[in-house]
């Protein structure tokens, strides 16, 4: 009987994001946008932390919104600052801010900015295939192309490490052990996965 990868069974919030989220392939900047708020916002702090605070971060941060939250002023980082429901720290509220910003900025230069992500793996999800957690690694040479650039960009709290999180969390590469039943149905999803701006060019 195929078990869940480890790393998920500790707590119910944590199987349930591994078995309806990690790993799906997505070309939606909502989503994008989404997870690259909480991914930044994760640094030095577990990813359990986040996903209970992950409401609190949709309520405070416009529903997700990257234009809204890029016009985000000093006094709603005050505001920000006293919310209990996300992580009160003054520098990853003011760079969500500033992410915001240069998120839309590749908006404008791709079309999308999972388009500017997904350019980096000529849209396809990369399929490994991991028998233990010891062998999944913590950066890819993709991680550390993209968070290079990102970082030239003027993006923060995005190091390898993170956008590598972050890549995992997208289906950008698949990760889940292959004893996990969430394996196979993350391969599916992959292989029938065509983003929607190669739907455009074909009409």
């Amino acid at each position: 009987m195929k078990e869940s990868c480890p790393w998920c069974t500790a707590t119910p919030d944590y199987l349930r994001y591994h078995n309806e989220e990690w790993g799906v392939p997505s070309d939606d900047d909502s989503i994008h946008f989404e997870f690259l708020v909480l991914e930044s916002a994760q640094a030095g702090l577990s990813w359990l932390t986040i996903l209970k605070k992950r409401e609190g971060y949709r309520k405070a941060f416009a529903n997700f919104n990257p234009r809204n939250v890029a016009a985000f002023d000093e006094a709603m980082i005050n505001t920000l600052k006293a919310d209990p429901s996300i992580v009160r720290n003054r520098l990853k509220i003011a760079t969500t801010i500033t992410n915001a910003q240069y998120f839309l900025t590749i908006q404008q230069e791709y079309g999308s900015f999972a388009r500017y992500m997904w350019s980096y793996f000529c849209n396809t999800p990369i399929q490994n295939s991991w028998k233990t957690m010891a062998e999944v690694p913590a950066t890819s040479k993709e991680s550390d192309q993209i968070s290079k650039d990102l970082k030239k960009r003027g993006f923060k709290f995005f190091g390898s490490t993170i956008c590598y999180a972050y890549l995992q969390a997208l289906g950008f590469t698949n990760d889940h052990l292959i004893t996990c039943p969430r394996h196979q149905a993350c391969k599916k999803l992959a292989n029938d996965f065509r983003p929607h701006w190669l739907e455009y060019q074909q009409r």
